[in-house]
């Protein structure tokens, strides 16, 4: 592996990494400059690397240079000496000779700390997953801009905006009181679900998924996990979730990037593996009173690895649906009911239900309702695949639809 590919590898894995140590150790009011001196770190990367060729261990390289580049900063700035070594109670002699610890205890620790430090609810939510996927992830300010179809103008803003608030509210990048880690907690899920959810349907660069979105919310979440104060059944659920959607990521796509309904998709290449990982975190998430949207999704999602088209099968998921439409009503989950109701019941009565819905400005509506009038009435059935076309907003989802109106 040469300079091009190691030092992007390196960079999304290791720059979180040192991003959230120094955060931890300059404080939430110096965000800015843990990322300066990450991001430099990985410049003098590339011009070290370029001439004298790549370190027997990269790693340990880029960690002793942002130690050492960090050192340089508090010794040389002068916001440092009247204000962080005050708060740190320490004098700038000694704080100039701070421990740097990029220990993986110390990293993970770090990591979690400031995922619920950015996950406080007075940012708003794409705030907070912006922030996740610069700090905690690795993104490029470019691949932020990508994922919520935006630029990157309005990205560094909406950053800068979120850590000025995080600044006004004097939030510590610390695991809150043991009271408190629950209602929290439910924040950070919240950012993460929301994470994986940007990945699973992608609408940026035409992309059918993003993988490496999910990939990074599957792995802060097992960081939770990991974690004896926030390993909880719903924290559970959610990976459980996370991993039977993802054993389907290889099916899900064909070989030019389109698609694959969930009907039409190939067992074979489901993965065996995740599905079981999922059912263990399944079971694990059973234990306790609290029945979260993340038991009852992930309940649904075990259920769609069973690739026979029973009764049982969907009058399982129907029950479930209804349970999550207690719980926490949306328009999505409610569509979802209604494909899933055609499959229990019947497609009239499934039409009866969609049409109540009446979401006008929902290509995913109106491409159901013309699986729905399929066979049932071919002309709504055109018509309303049509309104879906004329709403869809990705090559893929358009290629897709066509391909329905064409084989009416």
């Amino acid at each position: 592996m040469d300079n091009r590919e190691l030092i992007p590898h390196l960079f999304r894995t290791e720059f979180r990494k040192i991003t959230s140590v120094l955060c931890k150790i300059f404080g939430i009011d110096h965000i800015e400059i843990a990322e300066d001196i990450a991001s430099e770190t990985f410049l003098s990367a590339l011009e070290t690397w370029t001439f004298n060729g790549i370190p027997a261990n990269p790693t340990a390289w880029l960690y002793n240079v942002a130690k050492n580049k960090a050192k340089t900063y508090l010794q040389r700035n002068h916001v440092f000496k009247n204000k962080i070594a005050s708060q740190l109670k320490q004098s700038a002699t000694e704080a100039y000779e701070i421990e740097i610890d990029l220990s993986d205890k110390n990293i993970t620790d770090s990591q979690l700390q400031m995922l619920f430090a950015i996950c406080h609810p007075s940012i708003p939510k794409e705030a907070q997953v912006g922030l996740a996927l610069r700090i905690l992830c690795g993104f490029g300010i470019n691949e932020i801009a990508d994922a919520f179809l935006t630029n990157k103008e309005t990205i560094n803003k909406r950053l800068f905006r979120a850590r000025e608030k995080l600044r006004t509210e004097k939030v510590k990048i610390e695991f809150p009181g043991e009271t408190e880690i629950n209602k929290r907690l439910e924040t950070v899920l919240t950012t993460i679900y929301l994470l994986f959810s940007e990945g699973y349907y992608s609408e940026s660069q035409d992309t059918v998924l993003r993988t490496d979105l999910c990939v990074e919310a599957m792995r802060l979440t097992q960081l939770l996990i990991d974690n004896e104060q926030t390993n909880l059944p719903s924290v559970n659920a959610l990976l459980s979730l996370m991993c039977f959607h993802a054993s389907r990521f290889d099916a899900r796509k064909n070989e030019n990037g389109e698609i694959v309904l969930y009907q039409d998709q190939d067992e074979s290449l489901w993965n065996a593996e995740l599905i079981t990982k999922g059912m263990f975190y399944l079971h694990r998430a059973s234990y306790g009173n609290i029945l979260s949207t993340y038991h009852l999704e992930a309940s649904i999602a075990y259920w769609h690895t069973i690739k026979e088209d029973s009764h049982e099968k969907w009058e399982n998921i129907l029950q479930l649906y209804n349970q999550l439409l207690q719980v926490a009503y949306s328009p999505i989950a409610a569509l979802n009911r209604t494909y899933v109701l055609s499959k229990a019941n019947s497609k009239q009565e499934a039409i009866i239900e969609a049409e109540k819905l009446s979401l006008p400005d929902n290509h995913f509506y109106f491409t159901l309702l013309g699986e729905l009038y399929t066979g049932i009435d071919n002309n709504k059935a055109k018509q309303n695949f049509q309104k879906a076309l004329s709403l869809a907003k990705t090559q893929t989802d358009r290629n897709t639809i066509q391909k329905k109106i064409d084989t009416i």
